[in-house]
Formats: C-alpha cells, sequence, structure tokens
C-alpha cells in the first residue's frame, strides 16, 4: 500500500448542494451517511475532481484545487463500478498503472497481484459481462487500488449485491483497509458499514456535516433522525437536547393512553416487517417514529399500513442529552 504520510483536509462548496469540511488522517476510514439527496455522492466526486467546487483539497502534503482527476492521487470504486466492459479484468486494473506511465508489462503485474488480493485472480482474462456483481466489485475496488492512492473513495460499494456477497466482500474490504496508509472515504446507507469499518463517521445532511465522530459515539447519541434510524434507534429533538429510546421501550396502542405517560404521540402505521423475534413498525406522524412489538400484538390490534394508533414511552426508558 501507499506509505502516506499525511492525511486529507478538505473545504468544499457547491452551490445549493454542498458545503462541508472535512479533516482526516492518515489510514482513517470516514464512514459518509445521510439521507438521499444530502451530497453524499457530490462530496465523492468533488474529492476526485469530477464535480467542480469552490475551496481547496489538500492531501499528502499536496494542494489537489484545480487540478484534473487523472493527477490527483485518488482512486474511486463508483456505485455503478463503471468498468470498461472492452477490457479484461487485468487490463481494468492495469490501466490506472499504465496511465501513469508504468510499463505495460509491470502494470500487469500489479493488476495480477491486486485482484489476487481480492480472490479475483482467476478472473483474470474475462470481461466485466462475464463476471457476477460481486466480482466485478472486487474488480473495480482492485483498480482503485492499483496506483496506491493517498485517498481511496468508495461510493455505496456494497450496492445491489446479495446479502451474503456483500458481507464477504464486507469482510475482506476490512482486511485491506486495516493495511492501507491513505485516507478512505466510504459512502454508504448501511449501518453495518459504519459500525465496523469506518473509524470516524461524518453525518450529511442538506449537504452540511451535522455530526461527526467514532462509530460508537454517533451510534449512541445520534443527533439526526436519518442515523438514529440508522442505527435502530429513535431520537427526538428538543431544544438544544436529544432524547434517545429503542423501539422495544415503544408501547403500542390504538387509543390515547389513559395514564400520566407523558411522552405520546400519535400517527399512522407505515410499515411493517420482521425484526428478530419481534415486528418493526414504522409510524408517520409529528414525530416519524419506530416501535418493535410482537407478533400477537401485530395479530390483535390490526397493525398494519394505514392504522391510526397512538406510542407512548416512559420517561425512565429515555436518554437526554
Amino acid at each position: 500500500m501507499s506509505g502516506v504520510a499525511a492525511g486529507l483536509t478538505a473545504r468544499l462548496s457547491v452551490p445549493g448542494r454542498l458545503d462541508v469540511e472535512l479533516v482526516a488522517g492518515p489510514g482513517d476510514v470516514v464512514a459518509v451517511v445521510g439521507p438521499n439527496g444530502a451530497g453524499k455522492s457530490t462530496l465523492v466526486h468533488a474529492l476526485a475532481g469530477l464535480q467542480p467546487a469552490e475551496g481547496t483539497v489538500r492531501l499528502a502534503g499536496d494542494e489537489l484545487t484545480g487540478m484534473p482527476p487523472q493527477e490527483r492521487h485518488v482512486g474511486v470504486v463508483f456505485q455503478d463500478r463503471r468498468l470498461f466492459p472492452h477490457l479484461s479484468a487485468l487490463e481494468n486494473v492495469a490501466f490506472g498503472p499504465r496511465a501513469r506511465g508504468v510499463a505495460a508489462r509491470t502494470a500487469r503485474g500489479v493488476a495480477r497481484d491486486r485482484l489476487a488480493r481480492l480472490g479475483v485472480g482467476a478472473l483474470a482474462d474475462r470481461r466485466p459481462g462475464e463476471l457476477s456483481g460481486g466480482q466485478a466489485q472486487r474488480v473495480a475496488i482492485a483498480r482503485a487500488l492499483a496506483t496506491d492512492p493517498a485517498l481511496l473513495l468508495l461510493d455505496e460499494p456494497f450496492t445491489g449485491l446479495d446479502v451474503g456477497v456483500a458481507a464477504a466482500l464486507r469482510v475482506e474490504l476490512a482486511g485491506h483497509l486495516a493495511q492501507y496508509t491513505g485516507v478512505t472515504v466510504l459512502v454508504t446507507h448501511d449501518a453495518i458499514d459504519a459500525l465496523t469499518l469506518a473509524t470516524t463517521v461524518a453525518v450529511l445532511d442538506g449537504g452540511r456535516l451535522v455530526q461527526t465522530g467514532t462509530p460508537h459515539d454517533v451510534a449512541a447519541r445520534p443527533r439526526s433522525a436519518h442515523v438514529a434510524r440508522l442505527v435502530g434507534l429513535n431520537v427526538i429533538r428538543d431544544g438544544d437536547r436529544f432524547r434517545a429510546f429503542s423501539p422495544s421501550a415503544v408501547t403500542v396502542s390504538v387509543h390515547a393512553p389513559d395514564d400520566s405517560t407523558r411522552h405520546r404521540w400519535p400517527g399512522t402505521v407505515r410499515g411493517a416487517a420482521p425484526h428478530g423475534d419481534a415486528v418493526r413498525l414504522q409510524v408517520h406522524g409529528e414525530q416519524d417514529l419506530i416501535a418493535d412489538v410482537t407478533p400477537a400484538a401485530t395479530r390483535e390490534l390490526g397493525l398494519v399500513p394505514g392504522r391510526p394508533v397512538w406510542l407512548s414511552v416512559k420517561e425512565t426508558a429515555i436518554t437526554t442529552y
């Protein structure tokens, strides 16, 4: 891997879409999470030089501002992989080193090594159309790593993969990132990625960073509804404070509670799905919340989409920060 000694400092603005400051050190894996339209892919493209942006990007001591994409020491894995369809897996991976002036034979040697590390060395002669989704994604990651970039950008690398394939690839990628001395920016919508691969979680919303911290801190004290749902918590903002509680702490009824419960909200069931031994309800209302109920309660109360309900939770079940 690259012997990069310095990290990343980026201050980027795309009018109406992005306004962020991102700092990461050598070996850091920054998981960028947020709702659709938050600016996650815009951030990746701006860092790669593929999206015009105002501001500065400093990487491993070098100023990248104004530098064309091909001259940046950056490797990118896109959501749709963007492998060259007319080239074999080997030539796809060798393309980056060759474009930087490495001799063809040497570049192919690097490509074979990267493909072998990712478990697809035997597929070197196949074209992208002959590969499965998981195989093609491994080739895309190998291609991004082939130039030993100082910055690795992964834009939802597990999108569209079967659960088992994604899990296997996640384990393999974790091994590579543990040895990687550059900076990794990983865009994801999956809490598993953020909690298992990242050293830092950056939460984007409306094109701005609304929270950064370690995976543990962000999961324990989410400051946005999106992240709260991502890690399986309910979070309600109350002025400058946040109140968090587990879906299992929520009581669901079809009538307004007649006790003195302070925290209660009306809503409408929007969705219901199995969640372990329980059924997880998504309830839309003044507060969008999730609640775990038993299958028996689901049947007895008729908790199907469209059903009006009341949710309540005891003060003792709430964490305030």
